[in-house]
């Protein structure tokens, strides 16, 4: 049996996940990497083990799936694999008006947002237990703090991992294992996302935080257990006014913020007939 205590990311291939899965390489954690298949996985493990030369283990499985998740913890449980960090972080995002979306979208969206990190939380529970001191970290959003237009299952879902998150805390305090929730607000993951997030209003724009450092934050935060890490000086502004302000104020900033996003949705509204951009 391997007795080295490993770190599981979901949803390493890219973005954020990627950039939790170079600090803890930084900081000298064995890997279990999982994500979508395609060529990022494989990439970045092998980058980790030339770069960091800690050993990676890399899954490409579709966590959308109950079956897939069970069979991901057997494999680690039939390796030998010690877990002690569980960070969740695996999710599918989009913006759009409820309408736009079809069914099957949403379905996936809470299968991966919300029932993989319940299903992964209940299945290597015990594992975390028995090599505690141990710690959990849920990757939601700062959209699972506010009503956002056009992000509602997306935004509910990350609300209940906020939820989630804190009940289990309490519940595992007890058995040495911390339960972190980290609230990123917009990060520049992607060219596309990088584009959208120079085109939002002032306070959002200040607010945009490129993804290692947030995962650094949120590393750190996590290993001094934190319950709920809020990554950035002016998303800590934006939480703290969204308990000042009095809700009429607050509905009446996200109709604007609807109403920005519906402009840049509909090109007639912009002069440009035939094109469309891509709403933040």
């Amino acid at each position: 049996m391997n007795r080295e205590k490993y770190t599981l990311i979901t949803g390493a291939g890219t973005g954020f996940g990627k950039a939790l899965a170079l600090e803890c390489a930084r900081l000298g954690h064995p890997l279990v990497l999982v994500s979508l298949p395609g060529p990022e996985l494989s990439c970045l493990a092998d980058f980790i083990r030339k770069n960091h030369q800690v050993p990676v283990i890399s899954v490409e499985t579709d966590l959308s799936e109950e079956g897939n998740c069970i069979a991901l913890y057997n494999r680690i449980r039939n390796a030998g694999i010690r877990i002690n960090v569980l960070i969740n972080n695996a999710g599918i995002g989009g913006t759009d008006r409820f309408e736009k979306k079809a069914m099957s979208f949403y379905k996936k969206q809470l299968q991966v947002n919300v029932l993989a990190p319940t299903f992964l939380s209940y299945l290597f529970l015990d594992e975390l237990k028995s090599n505690s001191p141990s710690h959990i970290l849920n990757v939601s959003s700062m959209a699972g703090f506010f009503c956002v237009p056009q992000k509602q299952v997306y935004g509910g879902s990350k609300s209940y991992l906020l939820s989630f998150s804190g009940s289990l805390a309490l519940e595992l305090k007890k058995q040495n294992i911390s339960v972190s929730v980290v609230c990123p607000g917009a990060m520049n993951t992607t060219d596309s996302l990088t584009w959208q997030n120079k085109k939002a209003s002032h306070i959002l724009k200040w607010s945009v935080m490129n993804p290692e450092r947030v995962a650094s934050i949120a590393l750190k935060k996590m290993f001094a257990k934190r319950k709920v890490i809020i990554p950035g000086f002016w998303n800590n502004v934006i939480c703290l006014l969204h308990r000042l302000l009095p809700e009429w104020f607050r509905v009446f900033l996200m109709e604007q913020q609807l109403k920005r996003i519906e402009r840049k949705q509909d090109p007639q509204k912009q002069g440009l007939a035939g094109t469309v951009s891509i709403a933040a």
